[in-house]
């Protein structure tokens, strides 16, 4: 029981380590334009490192993991953030923090895949799975909502390009090592788990069942909402931080403190979901959110047109519009973890492993494109009318979930899940 109770604290730390270095790409983003005078298209692209690896290494994983070892893969990956997280202030520059993010995707990837196996050891009831699945995302948030903080203490508002903000990246070493150590010495029987992982199908096969899973329309409406969805969430996440410093005049570390709020309102927003989906159909309620989220969209962005200029250094002189924004996460928040459970629960238990495989590429696919696009309306257009755009992949939500619950109500009704419909 004891040794159960480490692997479960070392997965809570994994997770919130990789919940800080992930999120905190839009942190990075505005720095390295400060640090080493990059341009809004070209600091773009660290979400495009990132996101691909992820993508890559998810699509590829399932077949070989196996193999290696899920706490060995875990270990594996700690190790390797380790040291690189240790050699980034001895090394900066633009490319090494391309790398890091590459790096970090390629480990979060193994990781991800790696706890999802390991969860059935000790949570073999479905509610019990559901509950440290919650408590997992949960400190996943907890992460986000503290890399913010932790980052801007790091952070010099006299010289913002000073690049003593890179050594926040020692107590990232000092916390993947902790979890590293954890885990080596925490025992994981997981020959149960390879014994039924060894039966599954080659690369080459499960790149045709994903394919043939994209055939089905169900599955193309859910992976196009996916893709809008992180569009949205992480144009506006990775760049926040930017539009409060250029569009607000806000000091960079309170800049990136008040995008802190983006978070906070996306760890309500779930946690509240999870009450209001057992009470409410989850159509409508998306749908509100949706409007909701659109309206904030339009309320926010004449208000910051309105500030005057001055600079900002704390929290009680910040404009309203810093308050106001934020809260889009908390409009958004129940839409990606509902669109999942829908998609999984539509679909047989042998088609999991590859939807969850589609689910993490297009998300990381979408990602890519909403951070890049609106990095590139930042240099074009400015800040205030680039988060305009949001609005176009909101009202395309809309009309996919429109057409997903058509098709997952046809589901329904055939009582016949490996039907096409």
């Amino acid at each position: 029981m004891k040794s159960l109770w480490a692997v479960k604290l070392s997965l809570f730390i994994n997770y919130f380590l990789f919940a800080m270095l992930l999120n905190s790409v839009g942190t990075v983003i505005f720095q390295v334009q400060n640090s080493f005078a990059v341009g809004e298209t070209a600091a773009s692209v660290i979400e495009a490192y990132k996101d691909l690896s992820i993508a890559l290494t998810s699509f590829l994983v399932g077949s070989f993991i196996a193999k290696i070892g899920y706490k060995r893969s875990m270990l594996m990956s700690l190790l390797l953030i380790a040291i690189c997280c240790f050699c980034i202030p001895y090394i900066p520059g633009f490319w090494s923090i391309k790398l890091l993010f590459a790096v970090t995707g390629f480990c979060f990837a193994l990781v991800k895949v790696s706890t999802f196996a390991c969860i059935a050891l000790f949570a073999e009831k479905r509610q019990e799975h559901a509950s440290f699945m919650n408590f997992l995302e949960a400190m996943f948030m907890v992460g986000v909502l503290s890399g913010y903080f932790l980052f801007s203490f790091y952070v010099d508002n006299k010289d913002p390009g000073n690049l003593v903000w890179l050594n926040v990246y020692f107590l990232m070493s000092g916390l993947a090592l902790m979890a590293f150590l954890l885990l080596l010495f925490s025992p994981l029987n997981e020959s149960r788990l390879v014994a039924e992982t060894e039966q599954s199908k080659s690369i080459k096969d499960d790149f045709l069942g994903m394919l043939s899973l994209c055939a089905k329309p169900l599955v193309t409406v859910f992976v196009v909402s996916v893709f809008l969805y992180v569009l949205v969430e992480q144009s506006i996440m990775s760049w926040l931080p930017t539009f409060n410093s250029r569009v607000l005049n806000m000091s960079a570390s309170l800049s990136i403190q008040m995008a802190s709020m983006l978070a906070a309102a996306t760890a309500i927003g779930r946690f509240c979901a999870g009450f209001a989906l057992q009470r409410f159909s989850w159509y409508s309620l998306l749908n509100i959110c949706l409007f909701a989220a659109a309206g904030l969209v339009l309320l926010a962005m004449p208000l910051a047109a309105g500030h005057d200029g001055r600079l900002v250094e704390s929290w009680s002189a910040a404009p309203l519009a810093a308050f106001i924004f934020p809260l889009i996460g908390f409009c958004l928040a129940p839409i990606y973890p509902a669109v999942n459970s829908l998609i999984l629960s539509s679909l047989p238990l042998k088609m999991h492993a590859a939807m969850a495989g589609l689910i993490v590429v297009f998300s990381a696919l979408g990602g890519t494109t909403g951070s890049i696009l609106t990095g590139k309306l930042f240099e074009v257009v400015g800040g205030q009318e680039a988060f305009y755009f949001s609005l176009i992949p909101i009202v395309g939500l809309v009309a996919c979930l429109y057409l997903f619950k058509t098709k997952v109500d046809a589901q329904s009704r055939s009582q016949d899940l490996g039907v096409e419909s």
